[in-house]
C-alpha cells in the first residue's frame, strides 16, 4: 500500500496542459505545509553531513518552488530535463519525494517497503551485485527496489515529461546503493537515465559548464609500501591524457614517488585545474572523517584534511577517485562517501563503491574519459561507459583492453590468456557520480 499526497494531478494538468514557453515563466502552487516539509528534510538531511563533518556547510535556503525553478534553468542550459528524487527509509514506510521541472513536489510513502523491510533487500542486493564469485542472483532484489523506488513515478511522471537525468538524495542505510544497476525486468536504469546521488538539493553546484580542453592533474602509484599494486595505473594515466588531449603545460602528472602530498599542495598553489585524478586506494571507513584516506605514495590524505586544499580556485570540476573500497550499510562510511566532494568543496566526484579488480577500473575509467569530450555533462559521460561495459563493447583480450576499435596495451602482469568482457554490474555499477552531474 502507498500514500500518494498532494501535486499528482495539478502535475498531471501541467504536464500536458502547459506549452513550454508558459511552463517556464509558471511557478507551480505549493502548500505551505508541503513546501515546510521538503525544507525540513533538505535541513535535517543537511544537519547529518554539518555533525559528521564537523562544521556549517551551507544554508538551506531553496523551498520546492525554487528547487523546481533550478531544475528548470539546469535542464535548459544541458539540454537534459532533470529531476530530483529523495529516498529515505523510515520505520513506518519508505518516504519518497519527487521534484521535477515547474511541477509541484509528489510525495508517495510506502509503507510495505518500511525500514525493517527496505533496507534488508538493498543489503542483499548490493551484497549480491558486488560478490558475483558467490553465485547469488542479484535480479530478484533488483527488480524489488525497482519497483519501489522507480515504478511510482515513472508512468506518470518521469515519462510523460522526458526526464532523462535522476539525481538521488538518499537516506541513511542506502547512500551507497548501486542505483545504475536497479533493474526493471526488461533494462537497468542507467539504460534509461544519467544518474547521480547528491548529499541534499541544497548542496550541490548548480551552475553548468561543460568540460573543454580540461586542465587534468593526473596522480597515482603502482606500487606503494606495504600494501596491494595497482600494475593498471601507468596506462590509466596514459589513457587519460591521451582522451582528453591533456598535455603540459596546462596538464601534470604526479606517479610512484612524486604522488606525495608535498608534491600535492604545491601544485595545487601554482596551477588551476579542472579535472583532479587520483588513481589509488582510497576507503571510506566508520567512524570519523579521519579513519576514511586517499593513500598517496608518502601517507594518506584523510577525509578530514580535504577541505584544507586548495581545490577551489576557481571551483574544481571533477575529482576521480578510481579505487575505492566502503564500508556498506555504516552511517559514517556513507556519509563520507557521498559527501566527499562537499567536504573537499568541488563541484563533483567519481568515484567507486567497491575495490574493482584491476582490469575492470582500467576498462570504466578509460572509457569514461573517452566519452567526455563528446558529452554534455559529466553524468551523460559515466552513463555512456557504463552502457558500453554492460553491453560488451568494452573487452580485455590477450594483451590489450579494447574500447570499441581503441586498444590500450595491458601490463605484463594484467594479460589474459582468454577474453574477458565485463557485463556483470559488478564491473560498470561500482562506479557513481557524486554531487552535481554537470
Amino acid at each position: 500500500m502507498f500514500l500518494l499526497r498532494w501535486g499528482a494531478i495539478a502535475s498531471l494538468s501541467l504536464v500536458f496542459g502547459t506549452s513550454p514557453v508558459e511552463a517556464a515563466i509558471t511557478a507551480p502552487r505549493v502548500p505551505e505545509s508541503l513546501s515546510r516539509a521538503v525544507l525540513n528534510m533538505e535541513t535535517r538531511i543537511k544537519k547529518e553531513y554539518d555533525d559528521y563533518f564537523g562544521r556549517d556547510l551551507a544554508d538551506v535556503t531553496q523551498d520546492p518552488v525554487a528547487i523546481t525553478r533550478s531544475l528548470d534553468q539546469i535542464s535548459r542550459a544541458t539540454g537534459k530535463k532533470t529531476a530530483v528524487l529523495w529516498v529515505i527509509p523510515r520505520p513506518q514506510d519508505l518516504h519518497l519525494v519527487l521534484i521535477t521541472p515547474n511541477q509541484p513536489p509528489i510525495v508517495v510513502d510506502l509503507e510495505e517497503a518500511r525500514q525493517e523491510i527496505f533496507l534488508p533487500v538493498a543489503q542483499s542486493f548490493q551484497w549480491a551485485v558486488s560478490h558475483p564469485l558467490k553465485n547469488i542472483d542479484y535480479f530478484a532484489s533488483s527488480q524489488q527496489l525497482y519497483r519501489w523506488i522507480i515504478e511510482p513515478f515513472e508512468q506518470t511522471y518521469l515519462k510523460p515529461q522526458g526526464i532523462e537525468v535522476l539525481l538521488f538524495c538518499l537516506g541513511s542505510g542506502v547512500r551507497t546503493l548501486p542505483l545504475a544497476a536497479l533493474h526493471d525486468g526488461q533494462q537497468f536504469l542507467i539504460e534509461k537515465y544519467s544518474l547521480s546521488r547528491i548529499p541534499a538539493f541544497n548542496l550541490i553546484d548548480q551552475d553548468y559548464r561543460r568540460l573543454q580542453q580540461p586542465r587534468v592533474l593526473a596522480m597515482g602509484a603502482s606500487t606503494f609500501p606495504g600494501l596491494t599494486p595497482l600494475p593498471a595505473v601507468p596506462v590509466e594515466l596514459r589513457a587519460l591524457q591521451q582522451f582528453l588531449n591533456a598535455a603540459a603545460p596546462t596538464s601534470r602528472e604526479l606517479f610512484n614517488q612524486q604522488f606525495t602530498l608535498g608534491n600535492l599542495e604545491q601544485t595545487l598553489r601554482r596551477q588551476s585545474f579542472d579535472i583532479v585524478h587520483f588513481a589509488t586506494h582510497a576507503e571510506f571507513r566508520p567512524g570519523a572523517p579521519s579513519n576514511s584516506y586517499i593513500q598517496l605514495w608518502d601517507q594518506r590524505l584523510t577525509l578530514s584534511q580535504m577541505n584544507r586544499l586548495n581545490w577551489r580556485s576557481p571551483t574544481l570540476e571533477l575529482l576521480v577517485l578510481s579505487a575505492c573500497r566502503t564500508a556498506v550499510g555504516d552511517r559514517d562510511a556513507e556519509l563520507g562517501f557521498a559527501g566527499v566532494a562537499l567536504q573537499a568543496g568541488v563541484k563533483s566526484a567519481v568515484a567507486s563503491l567497491w575495490y574493482v579488480d584491476d582490469v575492470g577500473t582500467l576498462a570504466l575509467m578509460s572509457e569514461f574519459y573517452r566519452q567526455l569530450p563528446r558529452s554534455t555533462t559529466k553524468g551523460e559521460a559515466l552513463r555512456q561507459a557504463q552502457i558500453r561495459l554492460l553491453r560488451g563493447e568494452v573487452r580485455a583480450d590477450g594483451d590489450h583492453l579494447w574500447l570499441g576499435d581503441t586498444q590500450l596495451p595491458l601490463p605484463t602482469t594484467l594479460q589474459l590468456n582468454r577474453s574477458l568482457d565485463f557485463r556483470h554490474p559488478r564491473y560498470w555499477s561500482a562506479f557513481t557520480l557524486i554531487s552535481s552531474p554537470w
